[in-house]
């Protein structure tokens, strides 16, 4: 559509609550949008003039648009849920993996019910728990309550004449309703045990089961108290491990989210009885230019929408516009109220602020496993070779940052990416010696010229490169420097100084992750889902992260600088020593000769340096 069908279409929409979707010029569908009031809404991208770059993007792609006009505000969300699952628009905030997440579920419409794995729900009378992050924890989950709770796990049918019962049996991971080995009433009560075992209720499972052994035990039947007993142990085991993390009995879903460079992961904390029971991480994408609001409803609307089990209580950390909305579309998934709400005291605070840090742990921990994916950093060199105009993929790239928190103490890094991957032997840090003040450009260039100095000497004749050699000179195809133009041309007059060939040279920005080069006056934009620009960012925050390391580590040197440094003949042994004797400065100079000599390592020639120092 030109300009023009666009303003007709968009005074032609209805007033009234529905749900929009965005197509682009192959029709595939590119974002699904809610509205109370789909005139006004769809109106906003288009005439928002300080739009993000992502909505300015999206509506670049945008060739058409289809409206759904509904009663309210919560279908217009049930609908809006369904057509983002069905079809994964491409600029919609949505969990990573296309994919429903494992439940367990337990077949209590069965007569003999058993316990399997599912990725979906369905209303067909079972009970359902999860989702899990992964199938591997769904599994180990699995195989711990067919320990304690021997349910069946084949699928056939159990009349109760079978001449002779499986191994799960002789095992004690079946209690053999096949061979008529356990009443109806008894195995369907077992099951209720496993059924709130999953929903937290530690506390009642023990309490029931004890009483059996106890019942057992009076009965003489010690081999089924023993069986018991050690089903009550292992379920204490779990509970000593798990934190206590609310009111008694309070159930509540906690959830916080990290992000950083359009990567958001969110974190969720399952209370049960006031027992963190479970935690899951759960990656986005598509979270650049959003706000916390809109990444979080996004976030509940999906998750929720597929969990087996709704709370009574979600805490958030911020506000939410559409919590309304969401809690009365809960309330219909429950049954019941869902609230949806902000800590409310400094106790719920700082339990939020906890989940939040696990948050950020685990988005950390999966950027840690997208760089080892070779596959995954092989295609985003390849990628990055086609925007920066390469011949080939870089296959060595070094990253250079500043620190200059205090001038006094100014610092700089070099990291070093191998085909992909941080090389850290070849990592060095500076001291800058020749700049006097904060600036970063004169600096960037002292480093420079003393980086590649290091590389242009030839060796002497027979000379073999150590690893510490290597690290110098062996030459990058690629040198990134954390700033914009102005570091870019400072580093270019380096480079031209020393005639240094056959290495690409570019800026950085971070505050719109611009990529300058040599010789254009326009960046270069890396799409904001690329692999090639979260590797790129990657390095720069490693080269950040390196540079603040070594800043800090020296700032702590000098704040825990002694009057002995400064005396000849003390080194750490004996300034440890005159310490641990004397206690302080003041009290080392108030001592006489005597004592100062009878620590050990004193000689009279540094005890004389030493008062002439102090």
């Amino acid at each position: 559509m030109d300009r023009t069908q666009i303003e007709r279409r968009l005074d032609a929409l209805p007033t009234r609550p529905g749900v929009y979707q965005f197509r682009d010029a192959a029709g595939r569908i590119i974002y699904v949008g809610k509205a109370v009031n789909l005139r006004n809404r769809v109106r906003s991208y288009f005439r928002d003039s300080a739009a993000s770059r992502k909505v300015f993007r999206m509506v670049q792609d945008i060739a058409d648009l289809d409206i759904t006009v509904v009663d309210s505000e919560l279908e217009a969300l049930i609908l809006e849920c369904s057509l983002i699952k069905t079809h994964r628009p491409q600029y919609n905030v949505k969990l990573r993996d296309d994919k429903q997440y494992p439940l367990i579920r337990v077949t209590t419409a069965e007569a003999w019910p058993r316990a399997d794995v599912v990725r979906r729900r369905r209303d067909d009378g079972n009970q359902y728990f999860g989702p899990w992050a992964d199938s591997s924890s769904v599994r180990s989950m699995l195989a711990l309550l067919n320990k304690l709770f021997p349910f069946r796990t084949c699928p056939r049918e159990i009349t109760g004449h079978d001449p002779r019962p499986c191994l799960q049996y002789h095992i004690k991971r079946c209690m053999g309703p096949c061979i008529a080995a356990v009443a109806a009433d008894e195995y369907r009560a077992m099951i209720d045990r496993m059924c709130r075992f999953l929903g937290g209720r530690y506390e009642q499972v023990v309490e029931e089961i004890r009483a059996k052994m106890e019942q057992a035990a009076e009965n003489l039947q010690f081999e089924r108290a023993a069986y018991l007993r050690d089903q009550i142990r292992t379920i204490e085991k779990i509970m000593e491990r798990q934190r206590v993390f609310g009111a008694r009995n309070q159930d509540a879903d906690l959830i916080a989210f990290a992000r950083d460079n359009g990567q958001a992961c969110v974190q969720i904390f399952f209370v049960r009885g006031g027992r963190m029971v479970e935690r899951a991480s759960f990656p986005l994408i598509n979270t650049q230019d959003e706000s916390s609001q809109e990444i979080l409803a996004a976030f509940l609307k999906q998750f929720y929408d597929q969990a087996a089990q709704v709370p009574p209580e979600i805490l958030i950390p911020n506000q939410l516009d559409e919590a309304a909305v969401i809690q009365e579309w809960l309330h219909r998934t429950r049954g019941s109220t869902v609230a949806i709400r902000v800590p409310r005291d400094v106790e719920e605070s700082d339990r939020l602020k906890l989940v939040e840090e696990n948050a950020a742990e685990a988005l950390a921990q999966m950027k840690a496993k997208w760089l080892a994916d070779e596959t995954r950093t092989s295609a985003a060199l390849s990628e990055l070779a086609e925007y920066l105009d390469l011949l080939e993929p870089p296959r060595r790239i070094e990253c250079y940052d500043i620190s200059n928190t205090q001038s006094a103490l100014l610092v700089a890094s070099m990291v070093v990416f191998e085909n992909g991957q941080p090389k850290r032997e070849h990592y060095r840090r500076f001291r800058i010696k020749e700049v006097s003040g904060p600036n970063d450009f004169a600096s960037m260039q002292e480093v420079l010229r003393r980086r590649f100095r290091r590389a242009k000497p030839e060796l002497p004749l027979g000379h073999e490169l150590n690893e510490s050699d290597k690290g110098w000179k062996t030459l990058p195809n690629l040198v990134i420097v954390d700033g914009g133009k102005g570091q870019l041309s400072a580093a270019w007059e380096v480079f031209s100084e020393l005639a240094v060939e056959d290495v690409t040279l570019v800026g950085l920005a971070k505050e719109r992750e611009e990529i300058f080069t040599v010789g254009s006056s326009e960046p270069v934009i890396l799409p904001r889902t690329s692999e090639s620009l979260y590797l790129v960012q990657r390095i720069r925050d490693e080269a950040h992260r390196f540079a603040n390391t070594y800043h800090r580590t020296l700032r702590n040197k000098t704040t825990l600088k002694s009057p002995l440094d400064d005396v000849p003949g003390v080194g750490p042994k004996l300034k440890g020593a005159l310490l641990r004797k004397l206690g302080t400065i003041e009290g080392i100079r108030s001592a006489s000769d005597d004592e100062l000599l009878a620590v050990g390592g004193m000689t009279k020639k540094v005890l004389s340096a030493l008062r002439t120092s102090l």
